[in-house]
């Protein structure tokens, strides 16, 4: 089986955009791929955390990983900084990485411009830790979103120019992208992508009542003011919702009501609340199982942490030779 990567940061609780964008895909795709999954705590860094709190959300992610379907058996579940070869890799591979290509990240480009006085080092050398990550496990495949692809496509870069410098070494990671539907999803105030920090986002494990109070004051379509307005589900993200959380024929019903006035967007909003309840609450109940068994998640963790090293300390030996790196210090 072809080898897959992919991790995602402990900056907050998993919601429903990172289960429809990214968990969910990552369950399917272990029937497929050789996978590693990891909580990509060093890339948390970036922007300041709270020291006593970070520990807890790593807990807590990992926790959501295996809650949602993610399976220890047959995946390696870790945190990145219990594997220290990605940091050495990182910095080796940035030695050979031209700054100009960091420079025109549009992530760090559109970041530098909206806190100009606080961009990080951290910040521009995010895409080499990236590569590090995949390129530690010389992975073939990695599931991304839009936001992610350029970083990917410069992993590729520096895989085709290291392999030019030193030989055969590292595969050219593949994309794998994010269905269509799921990366139109936009946070519930229907103007940004969703995110605990700005309030937009449905926790995993969110209790019903606290579903159904959220979805209820989602943003709706802008152009529809009345109850007897007749609406526009493509522009409207609680019909985009609907669609994972609602059965097709009833979707479909949705839709025509709304272009006809029959349901109002009160009445749409509480059924998808009710839904999505429903949807999430194997979910909840998982999570809350692993999280108390906090002993037997750090054995998960641990477990991952050994086998990834013993990739990732095979793929940074070679590296290591071919630049000329000799362990020890050795001068050969």
């Amino acid at each position: 089986m072809d080898r897959l990567f992919s991790g995602m940061q402990p900056t907050q609780d998993a919601h429903i955009g990172n289960w429809l964008g990214a968990i969910r895909n990552w369950v399917a795709l272990q029937e497929r791929y050789e996978c590693l999954f990891c909580v990509v705590d060093l890339h948390a860094l970036t922007v300041p955390q709270d020291p006593a709190a970070l520990p807890e959300r790593v807990l807590n992610l990992a926790a959501a990983f295996l809650a949602c379907g993610v399976d220890p058996e047959r995946s390696t579940v870790f945190v990145q900084s219990a594997v220290p070869e990605h940091a050495e890799l990182a910095w080796l591979l940035a030695c050979r990485t031209g700054l100009g290509a960091l420079e025109r990240m549009t992530q760090f480009k559109d970041k530098s411009e909206q806190n100009a006085e606080s961009i990080s080092a951290g910040l521009l050398f995010y895409p080499v830790l990236m590569a590090a990550d995949i390129l530690a496990y010389r992975a073939q495949a990695v599931p991304v979103g839009d936001d992610q692809v350029q970083h990917l496509e410069l992993a590729r870069e520096i895989v085709r120019k290291f392999n030019r410098l030193y030989g055969e070494t590292f595969p050219e990671p593949l994309p794998l992208l994010t269905g269509e539907r799921a990366r139109r999803i936009l946070g519930l105030d229907g103007n940004a992508k969703m995110s605990k920090s700005r309030g937009n986002s449905v926790s995993l494990v969110e209790e019903p009542a606290e579903i159904r109070r959220l979805v209820g004051a989602a943003f709706t379509d802008p152009e529809r003011r009345r109850r007897g307005d007749p609406g526009r589900p493509e522009v409207c993200n609680i019909w985009t919702l609907h669609h994972f959380f609602t059965e097709p024929g009833r979707v479909a019903a949705i839709e025509g009501d709304c272009r006809a006035a029959a349901l109002g967007c009160v009445d749409c909003k509480r059924e998808l609340g009710d839904n999505l309840a429903a949807a999430l609450a194997p979910i909840r109940e998982r999570y809350r199982a692993v999280r108390a068994d906090e002993a037997g998640l750090r054995r998960v963790l641990a477990g991952g942490a050994v086998r990834a090293r013993g990739i990732a300390r095979e793929t940074l030996g070679l590296v290591r030779e071919r630049m000329g790196i000799r362990e020890g210090g050795r001068i050969p």
